[in-house]
């Protein structure tokens, strides 16, 4: 197993250095659900809900969020990200949304963070802007899907 990159020798949390890395295309997907009730799912779908359209709502909140990961994140690096997408699918057979980020650029360092936290915010604001008719929602199964790119090369998650 590796060693946390975070950590020094002496255990202290610190920023890693990735200025000596070669820059390359780097992308992460990552997921995330919001299981709700059926009247719930189907409110958002017709667009009946009173305080808007809720997937362009998330979809812009979950870019927002990725664009703004190394303010959330302590130790992240500010990236310039190339591309986010934030894709959102009502499961009507499943009473749930389904969320998934993709994150690109071309730099020094991945953008697992990015996508996980885009994926995160879009779920959070679906959440909070169906909470006053369906307080029991619940957010789950926020994973990487997959991250291309860098020394370490392409991972994918086992399904």
């Amino acid at each position: 197993m590796s060693t946390l990159s975070h950590l020094d020798s002496q255990g202290h949390a610190h920023m890693v250095d990735v200025g000596s890395k070669d820059e390359t295309e780097r992308v992460a997907r990552a997921e995330a659900s919001v299981l709700m009730l059926p009247e719930t799912l189907k409110l958002i779908v017709e667009g009946g809900h009173k305080k808007g359209d809720v997937f362009a709502t998330a979809r812009i909140a979950g870019i927002q969020a990725a664009k703004k990961c190394s303010d959330l994140i302590p130790l992240c690096h500010p990236l310039m990200l190339t591309s986010i997408k934030v894709e959102l699918e009502a499961i009507d057979t499943e009473n749930r949304v389904h969320i998934t980020t993709t994150c690109k650029l071309k730099g020094q360092t991945g953008v697992e963070m990015e996508a996980l936290t885009a994926a995160s915010v879009a779920a959070l604001t679906l959440y909070d802007m169906c909470k006053a008719v369906d307080k029991g929602m619940t957010i789950n199964n926020l994973r990487l899907l997959e991250k291309a790119g860098g020394k370490s090369g392409h991972w994918t998650a086992t399904p």
